[in-house]
């Protein structure tokens, strides 16, 4: 759908990303396999102390994932790809709000994706393409008086 194929597949992202991402790549792929609330409460958790993610940072987080994991450069590899995205960013100390949800246009299509300062990180999708369902965002840090 959104996705880059096989072929198109980032270039040039550093080592030490691309073995970040293999790190984090199998327990999103595990994360992938749990129920919704399941899925949830666990990414509720990883987010605890981190910063929001800015887009350059999240886009880095999602193109590493791309480029070390055929399934998740793929047309079906929407959800490990987000879910690997948002704890590539949290090994970074940030969080991007992670989004799941349907296209508003025909044909249906369920599709998970980050977000990134209010944006949609890499679809290529106009605001509005996806109605989202479920997101865990960056906690907001309490104001002090």
């Amino acid at each position: 759908m959104t996705t880059p194929s096989a072929l198109e597949r980032p270039q040039g992202v550093p080592f030490a990303r691309r073995l970040a991402a293999r790190l984090v790549l199998g327990p999103a792929l595990l994360l992938s396999l749990l129920p919704p609330r399941r899925i949830r409460a666990v990414l509720g958790w990883a987010r605890r102390g981190a910063a929001p993610a800015t887009a350059e940072g999240a886009l880095d987080a999602r193109d590493a994932l791309c480029a070390v994991s055929l399934r998740c450069a793929g047309p079906q590899g929407c959800l490990p790809r987000s879910l690997g995205a948002a704890l590539l960013c949290r090994l970074r100390g940030t969080w991007p709000t992670w989004c799941t949800g349907v296209r508003t246009v025909p044909p249906f299509a369920a599709h998970a994706w980050i977000e990134a300062e209010g944006r949609p990180v890499g679809e290529g999708m106009p605001d509005g393409y996806f109605t989202r369902l479920i997101t865990v965002g960056p906690r907001r840090r309490p104001t002090g008086r």
